[in-house]
């Protein structure tokens, strides 16, 4: 059987779901699709996909199930009715959750007797099917590797590892990454604002800002995992001083200083506990602890 022969099942037809199916449908892939609320099948229908009329069917007429839905009780829901047979399923959800759900949802899965992959999308609906929505997996190497073929009808697959928390705290980690990089960003954009800057101007200069700083995380990675922090560029109390004066100038016309005053708290506690002297990738204790009370 080659890729375009191999059967798929979507579960879960919001947008997201759509644009899996949409997509595997492209790649000439068998689609049978579900979902509570039919009409939204509709168009998906006209292209070719089959409607299954029930969860159980739905699993049955795909080798390859993949679940898009709201929560992971959704899940468990769905997919544990008692007329719902799992067994010999290859399982894939790519449904929104923690590490911890997704652990103990492929608990939960392989007593049933399914093979089970978790995943993220990392890609917003009209992406998928183009190289640049990463679509994130991970669970067993072997049951990836079987599929892999046919996932990449949906973008970029990416395996990440056996443990199936993995792509959750991939998903996770990248929205840290993300909403970081806007809000300095809009913090920067609301202090040349109240100089009659407006933020395309700044645009560029933030991006190649941006661009530098990426450059930095190969070394400063080295640094975290082998726990030696020597400051080659800055000590860490150099920039706690750098952090004040963007918090008295954010004060002083105007802007929020909310976000640096509390990087600044963290950078002042490592420096307190004797780390003043290292560079700022030392950081990572702090990031490392729970807050504390």
């Amino acid at each position: 059987m080659n890729k375009t022969e191999t059967p798929v099942t979507i579960i879960g037809l919001g947008l997201m779901g759509q644009a899996l199916a949409g997509a595997f449908l492209k790649a000439g892939h068998p689609t049978t699709v579900w979902n509570r609320t039919a009409s939204k099948a509709d168009q998906l229908v006209a292209e070719g996909a089959r409607l299954a009329p029930t969860v159980g069917d739905a699993v049955k007429a795909g080798s390859l199930t993949i679940v898009c839905v709201t929560d992971y009780q959704a899940v468990h829901e769905l997919l544990g009715a008692s007329e719902v047979e799992l067994d010999g399923t290859t399982l894939i959800n790519l449904t929104s959750g923690d590490s911890a759900q997704a652990r103990e949802t492929a608990r939960w899965a392989e007593q049933r007797g399914a093979r089970y992959l978790d995943g993220a999308i990392m890609a917003i609906p009209p992406a998928i099917g183009t190289a640049e929505a990463v679509i994130l997996h991970s669970g067993p190497q072997a049951d990836f590797e079987a599929h892999e073929s046919t996932l990449d009808a949906l973008g970029t697959v990416t395996y990440l590892g056996a443990d199936h928390g993995l792509a959750s705290l991939y998903d996770v980690a990248g929205l840290a990454m993300m909403w970081s990089v806007l809000n300095a960003w809009l913090q920067g954009t609301a202090l040349l604002r109240t100089a009659g800057v407006d933020a395309a101007t700044y645009a560029p200069f933030a991006q190649r800002i941006a661009v530098g700083v990426a450059e930095w995380l190969p070394g400063y990675a080295q640094q975290i995992d082998s726990g030696s922090f020597p400051a080659e560029v800055s000590a860490l109390e150099t920039d706690a001083r750098a952090m004040a004066h963007l918090i008295e100038e954010s004060e002083a016309v105007g802007v929020n200083a909310e976000l640096p005053k509390l990087i600044k708290a963290m950078a002042d506690r490592s420096i307190a506990a004797g780390h003043g002297g290292e560079q700022y990738p030392v950081l990572i204790e702090e990031f490392s602890k729970p807050r504390s009370a």
